[in-house]
């Protein structure tokens, strides 16, 4: 069961999710090409990269910083479900708002305007709660 599952998720990446999943495909070709070592975490495909940052998630590959947390990965991979749930709409349903707000954020930090402590939890965004619901739940 776990290998048809894993067959339909690919499956759906490359057709209904082909928008993300193909920009995946070019930086995982660059993150190869660039000496970094590819990891698998149940269906995806991951890179590490960099110290301290978070993620990003595009479609059946993912990067994140080195020595993320079981839980970073497991959010991550929640971001690899939507794209199958949401298709040709992720960019604009998930992906763009997701990276809007997360700069926005760090700017808020950088800047001195806000502390971490005062910005609302990363999970208050629908797109941000969902993945790690979808995560926990299928990536445990």
């Amino acid at each position: 069961m776990k290998t048809i599952k894993t067959i339909g998720f690919y499956i759906a990446s490359f057709t209904w999710g082909l928008p993300i999943t193909l920009l995946g495909c070019f930086v995982a070709l660059s993150l190869l090409i660039t000496g970094h070592k590819p990891h698998r975490f149940h269906s995806l495909i991951y890179f590490e990269v960099g110290e301290d940052w978070g993620g990003f998630d595009l479609g059946c590959f993912f990067v994140v910083n080195k020595g993320a947390s079981v839980a970073m990965m497991q959010h991550e991979s929640g971001h690899g479900l939507q794209n199958i749930m949401f298709g040709i709409f992720m960019p604009f349903v998930v992906s763009i708002p997701s990276a809007v707000r997360y700069w926005y954020r760090e700017y808020l930090v950088r800047s001195g305007k806000k502390q971490y402590s005062e910005l609302p939890e990363y999970d208050s965004a629908w797109f941000e709660g969902s993945a790690t619901a979808l995560g926990a739940k299928y990536f445990s």
